[in-house]
């Protein structure tokens, strides 16, 4: 589903953020994405997501490749992506039922098939019953499930997880977390950058380490990081 290789990825700015970085998610896979703050590993979820292109390499989401993506291409690639991130995202004036369909509405989808497609998310995430609360009224832990919900509206086949847990408690964290591993074993691989090395030396989760934008440890080097 996603193949790095020898990505290197430099800002006029600040320099070099990845250099020769190689791997590949198979499939189904969950990875953890570890290192240090300023490592690499926002960089590495900009460019699956593109919103950022290498500059030199080439990074491949779903047979779509950077080499060769286009403009108008990149739409339709984030249709295939969930995202969530550590901040959640939501818009506070809208119901959790209005959050989720948001991301459907954009896309077109009728009226008809928003509404049962939303249950169901809300369903899936344990929040059925929160359908009309506003994000202000829910806890941390809650509003990160919307989210999650909302990640999941169309279908992605890769869901990117942005520090998910990084603004919650212990035990938010845990349900999050099983969450994630749950929607991963209906087959969305799932990619999560995280601080939280207690939570990666729990689980039995591939990881790749980042450090100075290089690979330097990855639990599946020999993973075959099918495309």
């Amino acid at each position: 589903m996603i193949r790095f290789t020898r990505v290197q990825k430099v800002y006029p700015r600040t320099g070099v953020a990845l250099d020769d970085v190689t791997f590949g998610v198979g499939k189904g896979e969950f990875v953890f994405l570890t290192g240090p703050s300023g490592s690499g590993k926002s960089t590495i979820l900009k460019l699956i997501f593109a919103d950022e292109l290498p500059t030199s390499g080439e990074v491949k989401i779903a047979n779509v490749s950077s080499a060769t993506l286009r403009h108008r291409d990149v739409a339709r690639l984030r249709r295939k992506l969930g995202v969530v991130f550590q901040d959640f995202r939501l818009l506070e004036d809208r119901t959790v039922e209005a959050n989720v369909g948001f991301a459907l509405e954009v896309t077109g989808a009728p009226a008809s098939v928003i509404r049962p497609r939303v249950a169901r998310l809300l369903t899936q995430v344990g929040l059925a019953s929160k359908a009309h609360a506003l994000p202000p009224e829910l806890s941390g832990g809650e509003q990160q499930r919307v989210a999650i919900a909302r990640a999941l509206a169309n279908d992605p086949v890769v869901l990117l997880a942005d520090e998910p847990t990084g603004n919650l408690d212990e035990r938010a964290t845990r349900g999050v977390f099983q969450l994630l591993r749950e929607i991963n074993g209906t087959g969305t691989a799932v990619m999560m950058a995280t601080h939280d090395l207690d939570l990666v030396k729990r689980s039995d989760c591939r990881s790749i380490e980042i450090n100075h934008g290089r690979i330097v440890f990855d639990t599946g080097d020999n993973s075959p990081g099918v495309v």
